[in-house]
């Protein structure tokens, strides 16, 4: 699959590299893992050679003589002759860099924890002493987000406060996916379009494999997915185990709980058993894998909150991957594919909100975009779309078919929700349905 997307990204990537020619730069690149950072960042630097730093997790002196080399190579110079530590090659680059501006990228900048956790302090030092006179346009890229946060974060940290800048990249825009999917399948259904974002989240890794193998329907991709060689069946555990320590048990049937529709704390806590509360905390604000849903214009904080996992791509994993582990276990993947097939259509019909709260979003039309439901569970409007310049709101119903869709039920919510609110008194208000149609 070809290079989708990213303009915005590259354009950012370049300018830093710019600035650099007069003032030293300090990016951050996070994302979760196969979203493509290193690809976004070899495209933005194409035109011209870069240090590449990879933090493999071996010894320290191993690393800086592959780094030693790769300077060698990319700036055509002579270097050190031999280093065992970090912070003597990252002293070289940025005095290398007072008569001459260059990228260096560190990837996995976070595994500096493995190898030496000196390296961070020694960096703050040296960066702090040449920040100055330098001309270095430094790029260090993580994929462990909790990590890569603390690094930067947390006061207490040596490099707190010294990136100059930072980028977050994220998963692939509906607009983009249309795209691909008109390049990968002329004339796909809208069927195909939502079996893509249900199965990848818009994950650029996940999106190029099912590209590449030419698994563009519903029922391939679940046959692609779930047999014996996919390495879709361990994203779950290489991913995240790493995130989560030695509480990824506990952290792990939270996610299960909420992709299986268990979206209150109360229904978590009674089918694990124990309280929950701090570990929900992380997962919401450290790691920001789920997110706290609230009715819009919900008054109280902790009054009528539900999660949602926050990757569409883990939704997807917990539900079916790690809830069927066991029968992954006896390698009976046929009978996989069949439950996936099977619960297809309910499970889809749900992405395919957040396909389109997703759609308002990159639409920029939009001030406010919302859900809501009331206390009983009796009403819920799956989508409420503001527009407060224009005083005007829509209320949407999202079905996957179309003849699902009830304008007349969609306005009776309304009108719970306009008097239990009292809000949009004012406003042009119109409802709409939207499905798989209009995709």
């Amino acid at each position: 699959m070809r290079f989708y997307d990213r303009e915005q990204e590259i354009a950012f990537l370049r300018k830093e590299r710019v600035a650099a020619e007069t003032v030293a730069r300090f990016t951050v690149v996070t994302g979760r893992r196969r979203i493509g950072k290193t690809t976004l960042i070899t495209t933005a630097y194409e035109d011209s050679p870069f240090v590449y730093f990879f933090v493999a997790r071996k010894a320290e002196a191993d690393l800086c003589e592959v780094y030693l080399e790769e300077i060698s190579e990319k700036l055509g110079i002579p270097t050190l002759g031999s280093s065992r530590h970090f912070s003597d090659i990252f002293r070289y680059l940025m005095q290398l860099s007072q008569t001459r501006s260059f990228t260096l990228v560190i990837d996995e900048f976070q595994d500096f924890y493995r190898v030496n956790k000196a390296v961070f302090s020694e960096m703050q030092n040296i960066w702090d002493a040449y920040e100055k006179t330098s001309h270095i346009n430094l790029i260090v890229c993580g994929s462990i987000y909790s990590m890569m946060q603390k690094i930067f974060k947390d006061k207490r940290e040596p490099l707190y406060g010294r990136n100059t800048g930072e980028l977050r990249v994220k998963p692939f825009r509906p607009s983009v996916l249309k795209q691909i999917m008109v390049d990968a399948k002329p004339g796909y259904s809208h069927e195909d379009l939502l079996a893509l974002y249900t199965f990848t989240g818009g994950i650029a890794k996940y999106v190029n494999q099912l590209v590449d193998a030419g698994a563009l329907d519903r029922d391939a991709m679940i046959k692609h997915i779930v047999n014996a060689n996919s390495t879709f069946l361990t994203e779950g555990k290489n991913n995240l185990i790493e995130e989560f320590g030695k509480d990824y048990g506990v952290y792990f049937s939270i996610l299960s709980c909420i992709a299986r529709g268990k979206n209150t704390r109360n229904e978590i806590e009674n089918v694990i058993g124990k309280e929950v509360s701090g570990y929900m905390t992380n997962l919401e604000k450290d790691y920001e894998l789920i997110a706290k849903r609230q009715p819009l214009f919900e008054k109280s904080a902790t009054k009528n909150v539900r999660y949602e996992m926050g990757d569409v791509f883990y939704s997807f994993w917990f539900r079916f991957i790690f809830k069927y582990g066991y029968i992954l276990e006896i390698e009976n993947y046929a009978k996989l594919q069949e439950i996936i097939g099977r619960d297809y259509n309910t499970f889809s019909g749900l992405m395919l909100e957040r396909y389109f709260h997703s759609v308002a979003i990159e639409s920029g039309k939009f001030t406010r975009i919302g859900r809501w439901w009331d206390r009983k569970g009796e009403n819920e409007i799956d989508m409420i779309a503001e527009d407060e310049l224009a005083d005007s709101v829509t209320f949407y119903e999202i079905k996957r078919q179309k003849d699902e869709i009830s304008l007349g039920v969609l306005r009776q919510k309304a009108e719970v929700f306009l008097q239990a609110t009292h809000e949009f008194r004012e406003y042009d208000i119109s409802y709409k349905g939207l499905s798989m149609e209009d995709m």
